[in-house]
């Protein structure tokens, strides 16, 4: 076991010769692995995920900073969660083309940036979704207490920690040089040998996932929890103002982003790094942990698609918003010559979306703080 070794395919091998000292090293203890079929899945989701995030999380800035006023604090958490989509789909070209030509011609400092990106863009998302969970717990379960402390100026002292911990944990995975040239081919931020792994990787690895994973899903569980059976009591929603069905809707929106692109992305990770780093040499699970990898990967990049229905479904202004400037936008590609004169002007409209409030026990709530 002591000799055991992990040959992992980076690039498809043309070297036929190669191939038969591979085959015979089975009989060495030795686990092969060819997980070159991510290259093609890689360039085809971040394909996708960069035209769909560009325009989606595009459209949402566009609205959050000039057709809504952002009095809310969780609007103050969903523009920093769509500008973290906006800033990362932005480097999606650089790895679409590595991936389909298996090759980085970039440099090592673009390929920092673009690993930087990923990472803040990953466990951002996860802690920015924390903390609209935790602001809706606040906001449902402690509904006056939590007055002080929901505030526009807390939010923004948040959202800037958040920025410095990703940033941090970002630029430190990306310290030492990312990229590794074999053969004439340059390969950006993959083929790192055991001992980086083992002194360096495993450990990022543990912090990141402790801080930017495990730590806001125990968080976002316990507060949907919460909120949840805080919702079976009537008095409830009599006191927050707000319909169930709307809050049901946007826990369970929140939870499947969360379910669907995070979970399987951090727990694959962690075993990855352990055969990685060899601290686990069974061949089942080298074998495992490098074919899951990279799609649980692709499913994660995939939250920049899906996090436009959170802002969707969490402020109910944003809906409306969004829908009147669609509406403004068809009608006027398909205006006639017969002025429309029962609609209402723009600007009427759009105060009344932004200062929609309720007042409930003399608490002035947003409809949108949830």
């Amino acid at each position: 076991m002591g000799d055991r070794r992990f040959i992992d395919f980076q690039f498809q091998d043309s070297n036929s010769s190669l191939r038969p000292r591979l085959g015979n090293a089975t009989a060495n203890n030795t686990c092969i692995v060819d997980d070159s079929f991510k290259y093609n899945l890689n360039g085809a989701v971040y394909s996708v995920v960069f035209i769909l995030g560009l325009i989606t999380n595009s459209v949402s800035l566009f609205v959050f900073c000039f057709r809504m006023k952002m009095r809310s604090e969780t609007a103050i958490f969903i523009t920093n969660l769509a500008l973290s989509d906006l800033l990362f789909v932005c480097t999606l070209p650089f790895k679409i083309f590595y991936n389909f030509n298996r090759h980085w011609p970039f440099g090592d400092t673009l390929c920092k940036i673009s690993g930087t990106a990923f990472l803040t863009n990953i466990y951002g998302s996860m802690l920015f979704l924390t903390c609209i969970s935790v602001d809706r717990f606040l906001a449902i379960v402690y509904p006056f207490r939590s007055r002080t402390i929901r505030t526009r100026r807390n939010s923004a002292i948040v959202c800037a920690g958040v920025w410095i911990l990703v940033l941090s944990g970002g630029i430190s995975a990306s310290l030492f040089s990312t990229t590794n040239v074999n053969n004439a081919t340059t390969t950006c931020f993959e083929g790192f040998s055991k001992r980086v792994w083992k002194t360096y990787l495993s450990k990022i690895t543990i912090f990141i996932e402790v801080v930017g994973f495990i730590i806001p899903l125990i968080l976002n569980v316990s507060c949907s929890s919460v909120v949840l059976r805080t919702l079976r009591k009537p008095a409830t929603l009599s006191q927050i103002g707000t319909n169930k069905k709307k809050v049901l809707k946007m826990i369970t929106v929140h939870m499947a982003v969360f379910v669907v692109c995070f979970v399987p992305y951090n727990s694959v990770l962690f075993l990855y790094a352990l055969v990685r780093s060899q601290a686990i040499t069974n061949c089942f699970l080298e074998r495992f942990a490098k074919i899951m990898y990279p799609i649980t990967l692709c499913l994660a990049t995939l939250n920049c698609c899906f996090d436009p229905f959170i802002y969707y479904f969490t402020l109910e202004s944003f809906q409306k918003s969004f829908y009147i400037n669609t509406h403004i936008r068809m009608e006027s590609l398909f205006k006639t010559e017969t002025p429309l004169t029962t609609k209402p002007s723009l600007p009427a409209v759009q105060e009344e979306v932004s200062d929609q409030t309720t007042n409930n026990g003399g608490e002035l709530m947003l409809e949108s703080t949830f």
